[in-house]
């Protein structure tokens, strides 16, 4: 008897993700008729009672704001990357029930920002503290940045980052939200805050020629820092090229089909997002 299996998008709010559309056209592409994908709103405080209930079905989750944090102290087991980000994006079920996390968000802005252009050893600045801050962190130390600056709105969110920075072998610069635009003198700028955040520098910043913008929002899009930044000849790379890379490792883990049915996941995203 064929064995239905499922897996899910977590995170609160949800209702906006396009993970299900990409998660859904791979396992067409597989052949994985039997499988399915969908969304679940939950906070922080529910995401524990809820992976305990899981049955033997549910594959994986993916997980989103504000659970990356969260998802990694539920996890029996994790890979070095979440460990030393302190956040995994991705849960992965064992056969013995365990949970295993993972961080995809790594490996997915490493390929992103490589793709468009980045060269080892860059300067690299992050805006945001949460969880993709976290994933940026360790973007930054795979790609061999000594020192990254963090610009966040609390000096507490900083504070909170250093554990993981000193664990990635990263210098940490604190820099508050008024200073920001002296920031963008770097080769990398990898914003990670929520939409809206980030409008009011665009008039402010002087961008670095032959710079990477890495900009984790797509909807809407372009944001306004993105349009400034492609309108200085700045590369830009946005959160749905993120979305598609990171989902590609999580599909692995969760099918163990690999490699992943790329195109179809990239077309399906494309079409989807071309219509919001």
């Amino acid at each position: 008897m064929t064995v239905n299996r499922r897996a899910a998008v977590c995170g609160k709010p949800i209702g906006h993700s396009l993970s299900p559309v990409i998660h859904a056209a791979g396992f067409a592409a597989a052949g994985l008729l039997n499988w399915s994908y969908t969304t679940i709103e939950c906070a922080e405080a529910e995401l524990p009672d809820l992976v305990a209930g899981l049955g033997p079905e549910w594959a994986g989750l993916s997980l989103t704001m504000p659970l990356k944090e969260a998802a990694l102290a539920l996890a029996q087991e994790a890979s070095p990357v979440a460990i030393a980000s302190g956040a995994a994006n991705t849960l992965v079920r064992r056969d013995d029930g365990t949970w295993y996390a993972d961080n995809t968000d790594v490996a997915g802005m490493v390929r992103v920002l490589r793709d468009a252009g980045l060269k080892n050893n860059p300067r690299v600045t992050v805006l945001g503290g949460g969880g993709t801050a976290r994933a940026a962190l360790a973007a930054a130390a795979e790609f061999g940045a000594d020192e990254v600056t963090l610009v966040t709105r609390r000096a507490e969110a900083r504070d909170e980052l250093m554990p993981a920075a000193e664990t990635l072998g990263l210098k940490l610069l604190g820099s508050s939200w008024a200073d920001a635009p002296g920031a963008f003198d770097a080769d990398a700028v990898i914003s990670t805050v929520p939409k809206g955040a980030a409008d009011t520098l665009v008039t402010r910043v002087t961008w670095r020629p032959r710079a990477v913008l890495f900009d984790a929002i797509y909807d809407p899009w372009p944001t306004p820092l993105a349009a400034a930044a492609r309108a200085h000849g700045v590369r830009v790379v946005s959160g749905l090229d993120l979305l598609l890379a990171q989902a590609l490792g999580q599909f692995e883990q969760f099918t163990g089909v690999r490699p992943a049915p790329e195109r179809a996941m990239r077309e399906a995203l494309t079409a989807a997002a071309s219509v919001r």
